[in-house]
């Protein structure tokens, strides 16, 4: 758990970076590009070619093309429409995900997503309930996206690093789980990029270097092996500790106009998600013991 925590802090500072410099100024696959480029060379000296079986690194891949490719792809969008703590507080169904997708896996569902889903929509209302518009309900979708993402892809990679080589070092293969990303993000970037909004300024250029070096590079290769050293339940907790913290840093350096008792009332409506459907995993915990 010590892990997430340093990564969580690490990543608080990540969303204002993005909202107030890059969004809407630099095209948002280029920075894409950028990061999973730099946190892609960051870990190719450390790749061993034969070390995995070719289905195990394709699947590693796959992870790295949801988790970060097609994730930042959504994520960076939702920065048009959206502000940064309405992005930061609208993260909070990743943990719910992060349940649900391995309960999928699992074979069982549990109802509680459906009510925990239900409310935090209250809750993203409740922010700006007297101006819902359309852009703002396409925001709330567009980082939905990226929720499902980001939660498939560590799911995922817990699951394939527990059941197939939990002996390696996770250092020497993380370099697929990048290598993935990127089969993602060169296409895209070919395709929706546009190279007439390119950074402009060293601050910048600075910025995309450390997302992509150290909230990218080392960030999501420290994030993925904590991941594999808790479980579900701890995992979909520390999700959203980053929600607090990033709202914290976003109004303390950046966004001191941000309307708090709004964001509160809101933010309250969401975590209520989140005990809800805390309290169904846990209820449905208990009978499956009891059935086992």
């Amino acid at each position: 758990m010590s892990i997430l925590l340093a990564v969580t802090l690490l990543w608080a500072f990540s969303f204002s970076l993005i909202g107030v410099y890059l969004a809407g100024q630099v095209d948002a696959w280029f920075s894409v590009l950028m990061r999973v480029s730099l946190a892609t060379l960051v870990f190719l000296p450390f790749l061993k070619l034969r070390q995995i079986e070719a289905k195990v690194a394709l699947q590693l891949m796959v992870c790295g093309a949801l988790q970060l490719g097609i994730m930042y792809g959504f994520y960076y969008q939702s920065f048009l429409f959206l502000t940064v703590p309405e992005v930061l507080l609208f993260t909070v169904m990743t943990p719910i995900y992060v349940t649900l997708l391995n309960d999928l896996l699992d074979r069982r569902l549990n109802i509680g997503f459906i009510i925990s889903a239900l409310l935090a929509i209250l809750g993203a209302v409740a922010i700006r309930y007297q101006e819902v518009s359309d852009g703002y309900i396409k925001g709330l979708l567009i980082v939905q996206g990226a929720n499902l993402c980001f939660a498939a892809g560590q799911v995922g990679y817990k699951r394939i690093i527990a059941k197939e080589r939990p002996d390696l070092p996770q250092r020497t293969v993380f370099g697929w789980f990048f290598l993935g990303a990127l089969a993602v993000v060169i296409p895209c970037f070919l395709a929706l990029g546009n190279i007439h909004k390119l950074p402009t300024t060293p601050l910048q250029w600075s910025i995309l270097v450390y997302l992509g070096v150290i909230a990218s590079g080392v960030g999501y290769f420290a994030w993925n092996k904590g991941a594999t050293m808790v479980n579900v339940g701890t995992l979909a907790v520390a999700n959203n500790l980053l929600i607090p913290a990033g709202i914290f840093v976003n109004v303390v350096f950046w966004n001191h106009n941000a309307d708090i008792l709004r964001l509160s009332i809101g933010g309250s409506i969401i975590l209520l998600a989140l005990v809800v459907n805390d309290k169904f995993n846990q209820r449905f915990s208990k009978h499956l013991t009891k059935m086992a």
